[in-house]
């Protein structure tokens, strides 16, 4: 049976969230809430452009831009798309499709220049009547992969005209009424003010939705429970990391009630040996961890949990409850982005606490143009390095034109977590 998606829409104004067209009140911290987004179970994000000029479309593209490095979900972005260049600009900020509206003459023209350039599959209409549909039919369906119906009592109409599939963005919420449109063979999802509410538990509402016959896409083990080999107490260990960094976060313990509640909830939730009790991480703290992975070890007795944690994993306030230091032997790391973090870090705290003497001062002192002239010497003795067969040459070349690129990120603002959600997209 297919998936239907569940959709969170966000809608842009001078480079910030606000609720809707018609309510342009601030909806607080853009990037927590599209994490959130990303996070609590939505399965894709609609980000609409309500800019009025060319100056704020650049700014809300930007911002699109900064979202789509955020989250993982796929993210398409509509509003103000009026020529070709705008689609690009879309897809170039890293939206996996371009959402056309309908209400413009010029279209049906736009969608056909955009499909021959990036194919049909890049491309959605946003319709609230069928007008479109009836005047251009050929065009939208040859030119089109997908619609997105902007008011649903038109859901009927739409799946007479055409046989393009479509999802259905509404602002009310009823389990029933969603079930009956989900399961409609046209409707691929559905979404709106409900599901884009960061109060809404998304992944309670496609649990509602599956006792209703409609499957949405959520967490199933491959293993089940009863080939888990647990300890004397009827637990298994759940080792926790940060999904993106790797950092051990905690370890913990689940029962088989605890294990299915993580499931269905898409949130770490385990058995507090101590009170007899189950918890689930965050419910008094905020401090959520949100599923991304659970791996079972070798011997079925352990789990390896991937998590994304939001606040401090441990109940003291640091960020991971292993902070406590044993023993130690000095050893170097060779994890290159815990290298350049490294590095970066003591750079940035040489700018934020002079020292008499560094050379990283003397460059912030001297200035842009400084930086800049020796980022492109560095750069140029690369290139001549690159020329000598002896590898040793070019690495020392390499770690000097890093080492001064690094200056430039802090002096800039520039973080490598920033410089790696980047690459990600590439």
């Amino acid at each position: 049976m297919e998936h239907k998606n569940l959709i969170a829409t966000m809608y842009l104004k001078n480079g910030m969230a606000v609720k809707g067209p018609q309510d342009l009140e601030n909806t607080g911290d853009l990037k927590q809430l599209a994490k959130q987004y990303n996070d609590s179970g939505v399965d894709k994000l609609y980000v609409f452009d309500l800019s009025n000029d060319d100056n704020e479309h650049d700014l809300n593209l930007h911002t699109i831009k900064e979202i789509c490095r955020i989250v993982e979900i796929p993210v398409y972005g509509g509003g103000n798309i009026n020529r070709l260049e705008d689609i690009k600009k879309i897809l170039y900020a890293g939206c996996k499709g371009a959402i056309l509206d309908s209400s413009k003459h010029d279209t049906p023209q736009l969608a056909e220049e955009g499909a021959q350039r990036f194919g049909r599959e890049k491309l959605l209409v946003a319709v609230d009547t069928v007008d479109l549909l009836f005047k251009h039919k050929e065009d939208i369906e040859h030119y089109v992969h997908k619609l997105v119906a902007l008011d649903e009592t038109i859901i009927d109409s739409l799946t007479n005209v055409t046989d393009l599939p479509f999802s259905v963005i509404t602002n009310e919420y009823d389990t029933d009424h969603w079930a009956d449109i989900l399961k409609k063979p046209a409707v691929t999802g559905m979404g709106g003010s409900y599901i884009s509410n960061p109060e809404t538990d998304v992944m309670k509402v496609k649990m509602l939705l599956a006792m209703k016959g409609v499957e949405t896409q959520k967490f199933e083990s491959a293993i089940a429970w009863s080939e888990f080999k647990l300890n004397s107490d009827g637990l298994i260990p759940v080792i926790v990391q940060d999904y993106q960094t790797s950092e051990v976060l905690m370890l913990a313990y689940m029962n088989e009630e605890a294990f299915n509640t993580t499931i269905a909830m898409g949130k770490m939730t385990y058995y507090s040996r101590s009170r007899q009790e189950l918890w689930t991480k965050g419910v008094t703290s905020g401090h959520y961890q949100y599923v991304k992975s659970l791996t079972l070890d070798c011997d079925k007795d352990t789990i390896l949990a991937k998590v994304s944690q939001v606040g401090a994993a441990c109940h003291t306030g640091n960020p991971t409850c292993f902070f406590t230091e044993l023993i130690k032997k000095e050893y170097l790391s060779k994890n290159p982005l815990k290298v350049f973090e490294e590095v970066y870090q003591v750079i940035a705290d040489r700018k934020e606490h002079p020292k008499e003497g560094s050379y990283t001062n003397y460059l912030f002192d001297k200035g842009i143009d400084k930086i800049l002239k020796k980022v492109g010497e560095e750069a140029t003795e690369i290139v001549i390095a690159s020329k000598n067969p002896e590898p040793e040459e070019i690495k020392y070349e390499i770690s000097d034109f890093l080492y001064h690129m690094m200056v430039l990120m802090v002096e800039k603002g520039i973080t490598w977590e920033e410089v790696v959600e980047e690459l990600s997209q590439r």
